[in-house]
């Protein structure tokens, strides 16, 4: 052993040339608890599986989300290509019905009241959209 080389039990700092096994965060000496390396595989394994159960419920919410306002478009769109001679109401429900042309219009006749091919109800919401009901 050469005489700057200190034994491997002696905690020696070389860069501040001092003995400092006290400042250390961990147990130098041989009698000191083992340092072991803790397992996180189980706890990434759970991490993982609840980001992707929580991805998955938030896409599920928005493609919900998504197809109902599709819905609301296409609800709209078809009353408003659709004939009508009047202007409709906020708050009151009108009725939609096929002619044999193909070609929809818009109604205050209900259905137990006329022998049109029927194709739903709809009300007209504050926001001014059409709701099937």
């Amino acid at each position: 052993m050469s005489k700057d080389k200190k034994p491997d039990n002696v905690v020696f700092n070389l860069k501040s040339d001092k003995y400092d096994a006290s400042l250390r965060p961990y147990g130098t000496n041989l009698s000191a608890p083992k340092i072991k390396v803790t397992d996180t595989v189980a706890w990434k394994n759970r991490s993982i599986n609840r980001v992707n159960h929580k991805v998955k419920t938030k896409f599920l919410e928005l493609k919900l989300a998504y197809d109902k306002m599709i819905q609301e478009f296409e609800y709209n769109q078809l009353i408003f290509d659709s004939k009508f001679s009047f202007e409709p109401i906020i708050g009151e429900t009108y009725y939609l019905y096929k002619r044999d042309n193909s070609e929809t219009f818009l109604s205050l006749i209900e259905p137990e009241h006329c022998k049109f091919n029927y194709l739903g109800s709809f009300y007209l919401n504050a926001e001014q959209i059409w709701q099937k009901i």
